[in-house]
């Protein structure tokens, strides 16, 4: 096993991705990982406190000891309900009337 853990700390927009490596030492936090990658300086909007944070994309707490080769990510708030925009997206393929539209409506009103 080597010294030092390496890991990495993503944070997406949607309009630009960031990615950094870092190397800490064994036994280092979700918290320092993300500390250390400086991540915070660059973009001040995020928030630990309210965000939620993660590894390998299942949620986890800030003082989750990390693995080596581990990803951290920072996930930012969802502006939209995934069930309400999947719900709109059928609608409005339902008004254009093509097939994949129609496959969930019922039988009766096909």
């Amino acid at each position: 096993m080597s010294e030092r853990l390496s890991v990495q700390v993503c944070y997406a927009l949607a309009n630009e991705q960031a990615l950094i490596a870092v190397e800490l030492p064994p036994g280092a936090t979700l918290k320092q990982a993300i500390e250390a990658s400086g991540i915070l300086q660059r973009y001040p909007q995020i928030d630990l406190d309210t965000q939620k944070v993660g590894v390998f994309g299942k949620l986890k707490s800030l003082d989750t000891v990390l693995a080596d080769h581990d990803r951290v990510e920072i996930y930012r708030p969802l502006l939209v309900d995934p069930k309400v925009s999947r719900q709109r997206r059928v609608e409005k393929t339902r008004k254009a009337g093509s097939i994949e539209g129609r496959r969930w409506q019922n039988r009766d009103s096909r």
